[in-house]
């Protein structure tokens, strides 16, 4: 499975990333948020960007330390927090941006699909981001 952003149905509302960082957060946090709004200008056009599970990750090719695997339940790459170190390879290997660096903790996170039932397309009023089997 993985996601689709549809721009045109986008209004860049942002209540995805609001409930995508609270589902893994905990609290409204949008820097947190495994989905961002990506927008030209303050008014638009708006465009989703979240992690397109690719076939052959880029990010998880990148990982020194297979910190980055495929869940065989749901076909997201997911980060192992426990095992990445933190260097960044995925962050630059990645073509879309969809994976970010929390300076933080030191740790890398990305979209993972929330285990199978991604809050962002339960909750977007729109249906900008669909989930594709």
């Amino acid at each position: 499975m993985h996601l689709e952003a549809i721009a045109e149905k986008c209004t860049g509302c942002r209540i995805c990333e609001n409930f995508c960082s609270v589902k893994h957060e905990g609290a409204i946090w949008p820097e947190r948020a495994r989905i961002r709004i990506l927008a030209e200008t303050d008014s638009g056009p708006f465009t989703p960007n979240v992690c397109r599970q690719c076939e052959d990750a880029a990010c998880a090719a990148a990982c020194p330390v297979e910190a980055i695997t495929k869940d065989q339940a749901t076909g997201a790459w997911v980060v192992n927090d426990d095992e990445c170190i933190g260097c960044e390879s995925c962050v630059e290997a990645c073509p879309y941006h969809a994976i970010f660096f929390d300076a933080e903790s030191g740790k890398a996170f990305k979209c993972d699909l929330c285990g199978g039932e991604p809050e962002c397309v339960a909750i977007c009023p729109f249906g900008a981001v669909q989930k594709v089997p």
